[in-house]
């Protein structure tokens, strides 16, 4: 991340995730949604043009998860609409405030 109010406030604010423990130190953040635990550390000189960072998080309820990123009005990557994948996963992509590539996935 290159600014920790920014990237808390997507994933708290937009995606729905949580603060996660107690500690706030400036240049790290913890969120967790569901079963999932996402942590950051602080990159200022990251250049989101060129950043090639990415996670795929696997879910039991892609569609509920989808539909409730589209409710919030969330931008899915152009590419990265729901869809079946063929190595057998339903997926869906969006990029964070820094370029980074969420990808959600359910086995079918």
């Amino acid at each position: 991340m290159r600014n920790k109010t920014v990237t808390k406030q997507f994933y708290i604010n937009k995606l729905g995730f949580q603060k996660f423990g107690d500690a706030d130190f400036d240049e790290y953040l913890m969120v967790f949604r569901d079963n999932i635990q996402i942590h950051f550390f602080e990159f200022k000189d990251l250049d989101p043009t060129i950043n090639y960072g990415q996670v795929y998080i696997r879910t039991d309820d892609i569609e509920a998860l989808y539909d409730s990123f589209l409710e919030r009005n969330i931008l899915i990557h152009p590419a990265g609409s729901l869809q079946i994948k063929p190595w057998g996963q339903k997926e869906f992509s969006l990029l964070d405030p820094d370029n980074n590539l969420l990808t959600f996935g359910q086995s079918i």
